[in-house]
């Protein structure tokens, strides 16, 4: 620093201060507003970017909500179908239900009517085979009182008889 103080030259400090204050003047006339707009433009680019990010945070915010509204009712729509699908279910188990009771029932009326025909038809074909036991024990009733007193007794005691087993 001794060294710079003895070697000082007032010309030459006047010189070099000339010169700096011309190259200052130069550059504010033809480089500083270039500078400046390109900054002020880059600026503006950064903060429209900015915007536009915020812009598209807010867009993806809403998208976002609207999937979400969209897959709740969804979910609601698909619980009503699944609702519909077990009461449907239930209908047709209780409709199955009623139609087999129905057929059922009509079975019974139905096997009830054919065994009641049956029972009349047995009865019918009892009284026949009756009647026609009858006719023949009368029969040899009156062959056998032509014939026998004693004997027509015994034979009639015997026609019952064989009736109680048969």
């Amino acid at each position: 620093m001794d060294q710079l103080l003895e070697n000082f030259s007032p010309g030459l400090f006047a010189m070099q201060t000339v010169l700096m204050l011309l190259i200052i003047f130069i550059l504010v006339k033809f480089a500083w507003k270039p500078i400046m707009d390109s900054i002020e433009a880059r600026e503006e680019g950064i903060t429209d970017a900015l915007n536009s990010a915020e812009a598209a945070r807010a867009e993806m915010a809403s998208l976002k909500e609207g999937n979400e509204r969209i897959l709740a009712e969804a979910r609601a729509e698909r619980e009503n179908m699944l609702k519909d699908a077990r009461e449907m279910k239930a209908n047709m188990i209780n409709e199955a239900t009623t139609e087999a009771q129905a057929k059922a029932d009509q079975i019974i009326v139905n096997a009830q009517a054919s065994i009641e025909a049956e029972k009349t038809a047995a009865i019918a074909a009892i009284q026949k085979e009756m009647a026609g036991l009858s006719i023949s024990i009368a029969e040899k009733m009156v062959q056998r009182e032509l014939s026998d007193k004693d004997a027509q007794l015994k034979l009639v005691d015997q026609m019952l008889d064989n009736a109680k087993l048969n």
